[in-house]
């Protein structure tokens, strides 16, 4: 039984091309598998590119609904099934709007994990994936486009970006949703949950290049410019206690929880960002 599992745990990794970028066993072929998964209405788990149980029984109810041998592994026959969404990889064809499928839905999770997300995990390239396209192009020093062809695809298989030096904790609060896949979207931060009105301390010393109200969601936002190109967002303020042009030092009082914008309760949404790619802030907070 487990030389069966193995073989087949190879089989998978080959068919799936595990790429050098991959991250806990998560890489964006899976993403896109899911996404064609979720399509037919076989996975409502999280776009998250790992295959875990929930995608292997999916794929096992697609091979019972098409009549092929149920064994969880994504081979030929699988793919067919999944009909001409899943005719082309990343890198097989020139990506730009109105292109879909599995490189569609695969580019859009690579540049989600870059620091340019899109919205919804779809596998079309649409107005958002071309935006994002285009801004990540800028960032990788490369023509913006809004075509994704190899240079593009070289440029999605190198390092992403990182924060260059350590973060103070903004709140005093645990870790509650993290960087990353969440449902069939990504998130760009770590959300804090925090009592209503606890005290919002600036991460690094800095300039504020924005105190006030923000239309796309954010509610009451605080951006800090720092140094190296990182800039730092403080998101659902209840109130805001510095104003634009400030210096700022670590640690500083600049504002207060709240649950302004688009969020469903109290917490910090805390954003860093360099040169516009969102990056993890967690490795950095001390």
């Amino acid at each position: 039984m487990a030389f069966r599992a193995g073989i087949a745990l190879l089989a998978l990794v080959g068919l799936l091309a595990l790429s050098s970028d991959a991250r806990a066993g998560r890489t964006a072929n899976v993403a896109a598998l899911q996404v064609g998964l979720q399509a037919r209405g076989l996975y409502g788990g999280t776009i998250d590119g790992i295959m875990g149980p929930g995608t292997r029984r999916a794929v096992r109810a697609l091979q019972r609904r098409v009549g092929i041998s149920v064994d969880g592994v994504v081979g030929p026959q699988t793919r067919r099934a999944l009909g001409r969404y899943a005719r082309h990889r990343l890198g097989d064809r020139m990506l730009h709007t109105g292109n879909r499928g599995w490189d569609v839905a695969a580019l859009q999770f690579k540049l989600a994990w870059h620091g340019f997300p899109s919205g919804t995990f779809d596998g079309v390239l649409g107005a958002h994936t071309d935006a994002a396209l285009r801004r990540f192009q800028r960032w990788s020093g490369l023509g913006a486009d809004g075509i994704a062809g190899p240079a593009t695809v070289r440029a999605l298989r190198r390092g992403r970006a990182h924060v260059p030096y350590g973060l103070l904790r903004p709140v005093s609060a645990p870790v509650g949703d993290r960087f990353g896949p969440r449902g069939n979207r990504f998130h760009p931060g770590l959300d804090l949950p925090a009592p209503y009105g606890a005290r919002v301390r600036a991460s690094r010393r800095g300039h504020v290049v924005k105190a006030g109200w923000d239309n796309g969601g954010y509610g009451y936002l605080i951006v800090i410019r720092h140094p190296r190109h990182v800039r730092t967002m403080y998101a659902h303020l209840s109130r805001i206690g510095v104003h634009r042009g400030e210096r700022v030092f670590a640690g500083q009082g600049i504002g207060r929880v709240g649950a302004s914008g688009e969020a469903t309760g109290p917490h910090l949404h805390f954003e860093v960002r360099r040169r516009g790619a969102a990056v993890d802030p967690l490795p950095a907070l001390r």
